[in-house]
């Protein structure tokens, strides 16, 4: 079955369990960074945590910039068919070409046009974010500016708000840049994390997307994880949150090299 099937086939799953994934309090969770294109990443992953005993969420980014990005969307894809309600892929701003064309994109530049609308338009379902009754919440980019959680269920792709959960940095003192100029990410620092955070109630956030941020941030409240060789064989690192862990910083998650 080709990757346009799979994904058609998946359009229900996606629709039904809505933009913000909310994951179960009674099962671990592993929390994989960006993938692109690492295949074998993907399938340590997938092989050495089983979806009957542990909820997996990619925080994005599953193509371009790696050797096999057709390989690695489409394992993923998979997984996802074969454990709906275990395997979580949320959209990064690579997986958000329809609505936000970028460079470089070998991924999307080796497909034909029909394919490369067919597979944009598909992803364009994808959840922005999982949360978990810990308080940790996962998604690509930043924090957005939302006034609840449940308000991320009707974020339109293209948006500003999305721009900041797929798109967005964090710098540790910086002020907000709201609306950059065209081709610039988002930039948003300490004030602007904690504010969000606190009315959210968020006591973690699990992000990836900004190869440059450190792991652990504004008082070890904002985590950013890397699980691929395209950054490094030492950047393929993943999190898991214990099912009765009591969350108050990224420290209580236990971060691993593949």
């Amino acid at each position: 079955m080709d990757l346009v099937e799979q994904l058609h086939r998946l359009k229900p799953v996606f629709e039904a369990q809505g933009r913000l994934i909310r994951l179960p309090a009674g099962r671990r969770v592993v929390y994989v960074g960006d993938t692109h294109g690492d295949s074998d990443a993907t399938e340590r992953v997938l092989t050495r945590f089983p979806r009957a005993s542990y909820s997996i969420v990619f925080l994005g980014d599953a193509v371009d910039r790696g050797p096999d990005s057709r390989g690695n969307l489409g394992r993923i894809v998979r997984a996802k068919r074969e454990a709906p309600d275990a395997v979580f892929l949320l959209m990064g701003n690579h997986e958000g070409w329809a609505a936000a064309p970028f460079t470089p994109a070998d991924f999307w530049l080796s497909l034909s046009e029909e394919e490369a609308r067919e597979v944009a338009t598909r992803l364009l379902v994808l959840p922005f974010a999982a949360w978990h009754p810990s308080g940790v919440l996962a998604l690509h980019g930043t924090l957005p500016d939302v006034a609840a959680l449940d308000a991320i269920e009707t974020v339109e792709p293209g948006s500003e708000t999305w721009r900041q959960m797929t798109w967005g940095d964090y710098r540790e003192r910086t002020e907000a840049v709201r609306s950059p100029p065209p081709g610039r990410r988002p930039v948003f620092g300490r004030n602007e994390f904690e504010r969000i955070r606190d009315r959210l109630g968020v006591r973690l956030l699990v992000r990836s997307h900004q190869p440059d941020a450190p792991l652990l941030l504004f008082g070890d409240r904002c985590m950013t994880l890397f699980t691929s060789s395209a950054y490094g064989s030492r950047m393929r690192r993943v999190a898991i949150l214990e099912s009765s862990a009591e969350i108050e910083t990224g420290n209580d998650l236990i971060v691993i090299e593949l």
